[in-house]
């Protein structure tokens, strides 16, 4: 039996694309167990696929932050005796799990940290989608577009139904995702609040989502709306947004990890490009998504994850990505005219 590791320690949305290579490497090598080393964070994600066996947690910001306790983690999962290694991961960190494990047969990008470690090294083609990327990772050459699989219990199903009915959500419901961990990837508050104010005056209900850190910035942006926004910011684990977003009509949100919990809900996903642009890789890709993106600026992008402040102080990504382009976009996907 082939025995797999597959180490992807990157952030959240990261983690829910490499779910498709996950399931096309279950097909490849049929009585294959797949294990995933991941972080604490994004456990709950590969826990949740019923192709992985085992998720094991490395905490390399706590417990495993030295070399040492490091190498006392390797230590412990070269025990599994995997065949092996898949690393979408490009770290120094991943790479030196990789060369400290010996596993024979190891697959990694031909951009990865300390690349020589890698028995085989696969072309990293920075045009190709996250999903694409990882899948050539493995040598799976057909059509890339394979949404992320996920088991939801019973009782995050109860949850969410008992959020659903707490806040009278029934009919159209719209989510809003405001939040990134990055400031200059998110659209400015004043705009969406433009944007809300159309949904509503469709009639829609509307829900803003995001994670504990997400709670001040999205209080804010519902300040002026009263009880006709509601608040689920910080409530809600991943999986279980997951199951939220099942139920909307569409998802704004910033190129954040809320656009893959959409994407791996399979709804209409409108994702907004600030400083970061499409062309990295991290697009929704469900036939019916889209995005909007400003392809004018010289300053864009500024990096390839944003920046906690605009380098040029104009953040003219954002400014000049009016409401009214946003409007018009969301009008074709509601199939909404007047």
């Amino acid at each position: 039996m082939e025995k797999i590791l597959v180490i992807q320690t990157a952030f959240i949305g990261d983690a829910i694309l490499t779910l498709p290579m996950i399931q096309k490497l279950k097909t490849k090598f049929r009585d294959c167990e797949i294990d995933v080393i991941s972080t604490p964070v994004t456990a709950e994600i590969f826990s949740s696929s019923p192709f992985v066996s085992k998720v094991i947690a490395l905490d390399k910001r706590g417990k495993h932050r030295s070399i040492f306790s490091l190498l006392n983690f390797i230590k412990e999962i070269k025990k599994n005796n995997y065949t092996r290694i898949f690393s979408p991961h490009r770290s120094f960190r991943t790479s030196f799990i990789v060369m400290n494990l010996g596993v024979k047969e190891s697959y990694g990008f031909s951009t990865s940290s300390m690349r020589h470690v890698y028995k085989n090294l696969i072309d990293y083609v920075p045009l190709h989608h996250e999903v694409q990327r990882n899948l050539d990772l493995i040598g799976y050459k057909e059509d890339w577009k394979i949404l992320p699989e996920i088991n939801i219990s019973e009782k995050i199903k109860e949850k969410v139904d008992l959020f659903y009915n707490k806040n009278n959500l029934d009919g159209n419901v719209a989510a809003i995702a405001p939040g990134s961990i990055w400031e200059t990837k998110k659209y400015p508050v004043n705009y969406f609040e433009n944007v809300i104010e159309f949904l509503l005056e469709k009639s829609f209900k509307i829900v803003l989502i995001g994670n504990e850190n997400d709670k001040q910035f999205c209080n804010k942006l519902s300040e002026r709306f009263q009880n006709k926004v509601i608040l689920s910011a910080g409530m809600f684990s991943i999986i279980e947004t997951i199951e939220m977003l099942k139920r909307v009509k569409v998802l704004v949100s910033n190129d954040s990890a809320p656009t893959h919990f959409g994407m791996c809900a399979d709804i209409p996903v409108l994702t907004l490009y600030c400083s970061t642009v499409p062309e990295f890789g991290f697009y929704p890709y469900n036939k019916i998504s889209s995005f909007i993106n400003l392809n004018n600026l010289k300053c864009k992008p500024c990096g390839i994850h944003g920046h906690n402040k605009c380098p040029i102080n104009t953040f003219a990504c954002g400014y000049e990505l009016e409401p009214q382009i946003v409007i018009k976009k969301l009008k074709e996907m509601l199939n909404v005219y007047n």
